[in-house]
């Protein structure tokens, strides 16, 4: 009888024990890989993200062209402040290559910092001209529509790369000069252009035209920036 009692006494000590051991397995296992290995992981990714690297010379050029294409696009930016930024653009072109040529094709970390700042300055000048009270009305006329269409060819030249910043100074200031012409009639005559005032816009638009077309098939073109491998 005592041995009865033994054996059923220990029986629930043995279940018990097997419990233990099937919760333990269901848990997740602790994990055996070393210190430095477990820090690598998602968590480590997350709070130390890569570095986004910086743009080169030519892919910030190339950005600052998009965005003033889409100012001439959208009418953000008139035909004179374009002009005033493809001058600013022209003349850090101009002398990036001077820089360039005068050290075997290569800029020195100097002259890349000197590019960038002039940069930054022509970035918050497309920004502010973008975002002020100024914009390019045209019209719901053939004067106006005339005016649009021309912009738009020089946008598409700009975005594209085949008008330069020079290039595209000097047909915004053509067109700045023939808007003030028209602005200037239209004053002077209650608002409206007489048959003799828009034969002769239409004129300079003509040559207009004809320039456009001109520079955007000329062997001058945008450098394309290329991305970093």
């Amino acid at each position: 009888m005592r041995l009865t009692w033994i054996k059923w006494s220990a029986l629930p000590a043995a279940v018990l024990l097997a419990g233990s051991v099937a919760m333990a397995q269901d848990q997740p296992a602790p994990s055996s890989q070393p210190a430095p290995q477990a820090q690598s992981g998602s968590a480590a990714t997350v709070a130390t993200p890569a570095a986004k690297p910086k743009p080169t010379v030519a892919q910030r050029k190339e950005n600052q062209q998009d965005r003033i294409a889409q100012g001439v696009k959208s009418g953000q930016l008139t035909a004179g402040e374009t002009a005033n930024l493809e001058t600013k653009e022209a003349a850090i072109n101009g002398e990036t290559k001077a820089d360039r040529a005068a050290n075997g094709g290569k800029l020195s970390a100097a002259e890349k910092k000197q590019i960038n700042g002039q940069q930054n300055q022509v970035s918050k000048q497309i920004y502010k001209d973008k975002h002020n009270a100024n914009t390019a009305h045209y019209g719901d006329n053939k004067v106006g529509q005339r005016r649009e269409n021309q912009q738009d060819r020089i946008a598409q030249g700009i975005k594209s790369g085949q008008l330069t910043a020079g290039e595209t100074a000097k047909l915004e200031n053509q067109q700045k000069g023939s808007n003030k012409q028209v602005a200037a009639d239209r004053a002077a005559n209650g608002g409206t252009l007489t048959p003799s005032e828009k034969k002769q816009v239409n004129h300079e638009q003509n040559a207009a035209s004809k320039n456009i077309y001109h520079k955007k098939h000329n062997a001058k073109t945008q450098p394309q920036a290329q991305p970093k491998p």
